[in-house]
This record gives C-alpha cells, sequence and structure tokens, in this order.
C-alpha cells in the first residue's frame, strides 16, 4: 500500500484522467471522498443514512447529494459535508476527482477527493440525515470487492465488505475506484460494475 498524505494523494490523482459524463434527462450530483489522520492513521468517512429519509434509508454511502441550480459539482460536494457532518471544508482542499459514475437510480455523480489532514475535533452530524458516521481505516478500504449474480442485473454486482455492513455500489464502485487508484495506482474503471435492484427499484 503507497503511504497515505497529502502529496501522495494529489499525485495519484493528478495522474488519473477521470472520465466526465454527460446528464443526459438524469440528475447530477456529488460526494466527498473526506481522508483524514486519526491517532496518526489515514482514514475516510462513510455515513449511514437515516431511517427516516425516503431516499436510500440506512445505507452506507459518503457524503453528498443533489448538486443545486447555479451551483458546481465541488460546491455541492463541500456543502453536504458541511450539512451532514458540520464541518467546513475549503475548495483548496480538493485535491480530485474520480469517475462520474450513473446510478440507475438517474443520478450521474461525481466523486471528490478531499483533504481534510489531521483531525482530532468533533463531528456534528445532521441526526435528520445521518444515523452515524464511520472513520474506515486505510487497511478496511484495501480489501478485495466480491461480485455477486443476480438474474435481474445485466452485470456482475460489486459488494464491499465492510465491518458487518454490506456495501453495493453506487458507493462500492466508488470506494473500489479509490482504493484502486490511491492506493494501488492502478487506473480502474467501475461504470461497468453491476448495481443491487433496491438501490433503484
Amino acid at each position: 500500500m503507497s503511504t497515505i498524505n497529502r502529496f501522495e494523494l494529489s499525485r495519484a490523482l493528478r495522474q488519473f484522467r477521470a472520465i466526465k459524463l454527460p446528464l443526459d434527462g438524469r440528475r447530477a450530483a456529488a460526494v466527498c471522498i473526506a481522508v483524514l489522520i486519526e491517532d496518526g492513521k489515514p482514514a475516510i468517512w462513510l455515513t449511514e443514512r437515516s431511517s427516516s429519509l425516503r431516499a436510500h434509508p440506512g445505507q452506507v454511502a459518503f457524503p453528498g447529494g443533489r448538486i443545486d441550480p447555479n451551483e458546481t459539482a465541488a460546491e455541492a460536494a463541500l456543502r453536504e459535508v458541511k450539512e451532514e457532518l458540520g464541518l467546513h471544508v475549503h475548495p483548496q482542499q480538493i485535491l480530485g476527482e474520480l469517475d462520474d459514475f450513473a446510478t440507475k437510480s438517474g443520478y450521474v455523480i461525481t466523486p471528490f477527493v478531499v483533504w481534510i489532514g489531521d483531525f482530532a475535533g468533533t463531528l456534528r452530524p445532521n441526526a435528520s440525515e445521518v444515523a452515524r458516521v464511520h472513520a474506515v481505516t486505510m487497511d478496511e478500504v484495501d480489501t478485495e470487492p466480491r461480485f455477486v449474480t443476480d438474474p435481474r442485473v445485466d452485470s456482475p454486482i460489486l459488494q464491499w465488505p465492510f465491518r458487518d455492513l454490506g456495501i453495493h455500489a453506487p458507493t462500492a464502485a466508488i470506494l473500489y475506484q479509490f482504493r484502486e487508484v490511491v492506493l494501488r495506482r492502478r487506473h480502474t474503471r467501475v461504470a461497468h460494475v453491476g448495481q443491487p435492484v433496491f438501490a433503484w427499484q
């Protein structure tokens, strides 16, 4: 595994050319892959969505959401971190992007990698949106995914084994590409991976 610090993250992302997708009638969204150092070890934040939310309750996700009118994707990603976690992130903390990911539920998600750095503060999750926040270590990120089949889905469905939670695409696909690009220095594409039926029906 490569060393994780701001310089190495920036270098890995500079060497990667993210694929941008047209909306083609879909809605635009953005997520934030926030990389922090906690107790001397790098990690990223994943949230468990509140069970009261209408869309995807209880699912594990990156902080993020729909892009508002007259708002850039980057602005949306940082706004969502503020709204969901109570943390202000400066635009200069954005290090790069991963591939846009088109979801079966009708979104094109732009993932931004953001450097938080040493973090010893306290998050203030918005309880109406976030039930729980997980600090996921790089050892947990650097895990081989599973691929399962479903006769209703054309491609094998990517699952990410994380503790006692099952994570599926799109979050699992973005997490997998982060692992490949940043930790493994492999420019792996993930647009083809299958998405579970429950995520879009």
